[in-house]
């Protein structure tokens, strides 16, 4: 069983799109079984909020189903449920290291360090160019797919 949950800073845009592909990438694969996917934020300023406009529209012209999902903030406990804590920028490490103290086992890690294109995922937020993190999220997301085999 491969336990991952997926971190941004809001959990609207790039870390509810990362849980919904994955989500439908283990579907296709037939693998549903072995998997439990989520996704949280690091901050606390769209708890309770549906994934983001941009990112469920970007989704569903994708084929992507959007999974159901409110904005939540990672606990510090929740280290031990989780085998990957992947985020998705280098701030979103940073504030996530200040809720969790520390990482132990080496769970937390960048999306895109999985692929041969090691960086940060485009933050749609700013940009308002959900296609780039579209291409960033499903090129991670297959990459975190095909080396946990």
């Amino acid at each position: 069983m491969h336990r991952i949950l997926f971190i941004c800073h809001g959990n609207i845009c790039r870390s509810t799109m990362a849980e919904s592909v994955m989500t439908e990438l283990v579907r296709r694969a037939g693998r549903e079984h072995d998997f439990v996917i989520d996704s949280a934020a690091t901050s606390r300023e769209e708890l309770g909020n549906p994934p983001h406009r941009g990112t469920v529209g970007k989704l569903q012209a994708e084929g992507i189903p959007v999974v159901s999902h409110r904005a939540r903030q990672i606990a510090r406990d929740e280290y031990s449920q989780w085998d990957h804590i992947i985020y998705m920028d280098d701030e979103n490490r940073r504030n996530l290291m200040r809720i969790l103290g520390d990482d132990p086992e080496h769970k937390v890690s960048r999306l895109l360090d999985w692929t041969n294109r090691p960086g940060d995922v485009a933050d749609p937020w700013y940009t308002g160019n959900f296609d780039a993190t579209w291409r960033d999220v499903l090129e991670g997301c297959q990459a975190l797919l095909e080396k946990l085999g």
